[in-house]
Order: C-alpha cells, then structure tokens, then sequence
C-alpha cells in the first residue's frame, strides 16, 4: 500500500457518515462547520509562536510597571503609597506566571504540531518498510527467455 492509498484512505475514513450512537448537544454554531476538523503543522506553530510573542509583550509591561514604581521612594507615612507597593508586588508575581504559562503552552503547541507531521511520517516510514517486505517476487515459469 502506497502513501497516496493511505491518504485515500484516511478522506474516505473521514468522509463516511456513518453515526452508530446519537449524543445529545447543543446545536452546531451555523457559522462553523459541524464534523470537520483541519489541523496542520503550521497552524499549531503559528499559535505557539503567537502566544510566545505575548511573553514579550508581558515583559515590556513588567519593564513599565517596575519604571511606575521606582518614583515612589519611602513609604513611611503614606498608607496609599504602602497599598501600592504590596499591589505591585502581588501584580509582578501574577504577570510573571501568567508569562511563563505563556511560554510553557507555546513550546506545548509547537510540539504538539512536530508530533502531528512525525505521525504521519512514521505511518508512511511504515508503509515504505511494508512495500519492501512484502514486495512482489519476480515471475518465475512461462517467461519466453529471450525467444
């Protein structure tokens, strides 16, 4: 079986209708299409990079928020001043892990998109291995000879 009979088979896989168990839900959003799902190496690369350019973002306004705060000198006697040095630190920490789920979901995706095509490739390496073990001897008996 060839790659492309594989391919063939995986759309006709996708392609039947066939639906055993009926599951109570929602109604479909009439703006989508119900049943498909496109997934693509490039597409989950595109959304980790995306989300690991929020990372940058994050710390530009980390950068700001610490320039904000430098101003403000001693606290001693100004309880807003007091308030806002406990608010920025609890922000600082809030901002930092928000930056590293940020970072952790974005290398998640981008893996998660490399397995996808790996997939795929080790199915058609496995093809490939089958095709060779499996190959056609040559016909022996009735062949003209040359005559």
């Amino acid at each position: 079986m060839a790659w492309d009979e594989w391919e063939q088979l995986k759309t006709a896989a996708a392609e039947r209708q066939s639906v055993q168990i009926q599951l109570d839900q929602s109604p479909a959003d009439p703006g989508g299409r119900a049943g498909t799902l496109i997934s693509s190496k490039s597409a989950w690369t595109k959304a980790g990079t995306d989300i690991g350019s929020l990372r940058e973002d994050i710390g530009k306004a980390t950068a700001k928020l610490k320039d904000g705060q430098s101003g403000l000198g001693s606290d001693a006697g100004c309880l807003a001043a007091a308030a806002q040095k406990d608010v920025h630190a609890s922000w600082e920490i809030y901002v930092k892990n928000v930056s590293g789920r940020c970072g952790k979901l974005s290398s998640l995706l981008v893996k998660a998109g490399n397995d996808q095509r790996q997939t795929d490739e080790s199915v058609e390496a496995e093809i490939a291995r089958l095709e060779v073990a499996y190959a056609d001897t040559p016909a022996v008996g009735g062949q003209d000879k040359g005559r």
